[in-house]
């Protein structure tokens, strides 16, 4: 007689909170592996002993294991115990090599780590109330959101994104005036800059560091009709006029979005074009339950988008304001028509196409 069994809500519950505590600890082994390039080593290796792996990898071979053992546990590298080697799957590899661009998923892993960083800060703005400044964040952040944002939207920037405003590929070529608001280390307005030679760039941001390796890579790259701007972007009034506005998610974490929403269409010219590129959520959180990157949405606002807007007396939006408010807002802000369009393959972003 066969006697089935099973776990109660309480016992279910627990099982589901060590599976949570085993992924966070697996998030900041992925990142690892990710800067040490040992998940880069493994895909071009056959199955090969930690001794070899490390070997290839140019790493000390004791951390290596260690590492493997994580990984085998997690199930994300396979291990022959008979031979003592170790695999990385062609099908595990594709989310977690550099060779997968916008899908590999061991880049945004990072953000777990970074942002333990400022955890006791927050929590005490749990007890006070304000924020967590930028300048409280490891330096680092700054690198890993230019390479996550440039693994994920440089590849198809050019091909997909901008084509999805009709006719501004052929406008660009001609030659146009284009301001990125929020350039952050300006990989995007770089790119354009070198694919569009005949069209004028400025990229504005307010971090002087941000901007160092905007100008950096400008220069590094030859650009001559990009320039970056020292610029809050709440102060945008209209004195300069633009054929093409680009932000790429950088509205929900600005002290005051309204304010630069509402710039952003003074500075347009009539019948120019405001491309917003901004995290794909709802405004309303019960239809966020069953979002695939929710509980990360809501996680990275907490700790830092909405803590670095209301540290600077914000308003706070955080990562999942949403489309319904997003929509709400560039109404406000003075855009008579809005398009909201979807990249396929790319369930992390929603791309606004307004007009004045």
């Amino acid at each position: 007689m066969t006697v089935e069994t099973s776990l109660g809500p309480a016992e279910d519950f627990a099982g589901r909170l060590f599976g949570i505590l085993n992924s966070g600890m697996l998030s900041l082994m992925i990142g690892i592996g990710h800067r040490t390039g040992l998940f880069d080593t493994m895909a071009g290796l056959p199955p090969s002993s930690s001794v070899e792996i490390a070997g290839a990898a140019g790493l000390d071979e004791r951390y290596v294991r260690e590492w493997l053992g994580a990984m085998t546990t997690g199930r994300i590298v396979e291990h022959d115990p008979v031979a003592m080697t170790f695999f990385l799957p062609p099908e595990h590899a594709a989310s977690l090599t550099r060779a997968a661009g916008g899908s590999n998923l061991a880049v945004p892993t990072q953000w777990v780590g970074l942002l333990a960083q400022v955890e006791d800060q927050v929590v005490e703005c749990f007890h006070r109330g304000g924020g967590v400044p930028y300048a409280a964040f490891p330096e680092r952040l700054m690198a890993l959101q230019a390479e996550a944002s440039g693994a994920g939207l440089d590849p198809g920037l050019v091909d997909t994104v901008l084509p999805l405003v009709p006719g501004l590929i052929e406008r660009l070529h001609g030659g146009i005036e284009v301001a990125d608001v929020g350039c952050g280390s300006g990989q995007h307005v770089n790119l354009m800059a070198r694919t569009f030679p005949a069209s004028r760039f400025v990229g504005l941001d307010f971090s002087d560091a941000v901007l160092a390796a905007a100008r950096a890579e400008a220069s590094l790259l030859g650009l001559t009709n990009v320039s970056f701007v020292k610029r809050d972007a709440a102060s945008l009034d209209g004195s300069e006029r633009f054929d093409l506005i680009t932000t790429f998610d950088s509205v929900h974490d600005q002290a005051r979005p309204d304010l630069v929403l509402a710039g952003i269409a003074r500075s347009l010219r009539p019948g120019a074009t405001y491309l917003c590129v901004d995290a794909r959520a709802s405004s309303t959180l019960a239809d966020n339950i069953g979002h695939p990157f929710a509980p990360f949405l809501y996680s990275a606002s907490c700790l830092h988008c909405m803590t670095v807007s209301l540290a600077e007396g914000g308003m706070g939006l955080g990562a999942a304001w949403g489309e319904q408010l997003a929509l709400q807002m560039l109404a406000d802000a003075g855009f008579a028509s809005v398009d909201v369009a979807h990249v396929e393959g790319d369930w992390f972003n929603n791309y606004y196409i307004a007009t004045n």
